[in-house]
């Protein structure tokens, strides 16, 4: 049971602040440790929580005490790099800190509420693709639509795109219906081809007619 609370304090420290997860699990273990003295003593484990909760106070207090505020924006984001690079030094990615540093300042910073002390983190993605180099890793300010295109020749590159985004299939109607078409001769499914094609046809001029070049 205890292992499990390690880890899910674990989990939640990372999901709240992003880091720091080593250490608040040695922290807890050195925690547990001197509350299993105490108990060995006698004293009665909600003494030992309400100690705790006293002790926290007075810990955030010293730290509102001493805490300065820091320009952010300062010596071209100095103290965000910082950080970013102490939280990214015993990752696996460390190798390559300082430029994913400055990925996660210009992230964070364009999604930030300055004023409010707020960034909202669902609106940062991290997409990984298999086969690339740590140092392919790029920051893209927009919509990532991960799909391949459907045939080799076209484009790989396509610039000043205008998408349109179907919300239907690029296919022939089926009938929604429990009654079935039987082809007698090849002259029906002449006709049958013919309609297929025609409908495709309007499909690819109407997204001529509005200009898309990306779909």
């Amino acid at each position: 049971h205890i292992a499990k609370l390690l880890v899910d304090l674990s989990k939640s420290q990372d999901h709240e602040i992003g880091d720091g997860t080593t250490g608040i699990v040695v922290m807890a273990g050195s925690m547990l440790e001197r509350a299993m003295e105490l108990i060995e003593k006698g004293i009665h484990p909600l003494r030992i929580a309400t100690g705790f909760e006293k002790a926290c106070d007075v810990a955030v207090k010293k730290v509102e005490e001493i805490a300065r505020k820091v320009d952010i924006m300062a010596d071209d984001k100095a103290a965000l790099r910082k950080a970013a690079c102490t939280a990214l030094g015993s990752k696996v990615v460390s190798s390559r800190q300082q430029q994913l540093a400055q990925i996660c300042i210009d992230a964070v910073l364009s999604v930030a509420d300055i004023s409010r002390s707020d960034v909202n983190f669902d609106l940062i993605k991290v997409e990984g693709k298999v086969g690339g180099k740590l140092e392919d890793s790029c920051l893209i300010n927009g919509i990532i639509v991960d799909k391949d295109f459907s045939h080799p020749q076209m484009p790989k590159v396509v610039k000043d795109a205008k998408m349109a985004i179907l919300t239907c299939p690029f296919e022939p109607p089926k009938p929604k219906t429990k009654h079935k078409l039987d082809i007698r001769s090849a002259e029906d499914y002449k006709k049958l081809y013919e309609n297929e094609q025609q409908y495709f046809r309007d499909q690819i001029q109407a997204l001529k007619k509005c200009g898309c070049n990306l779909v």
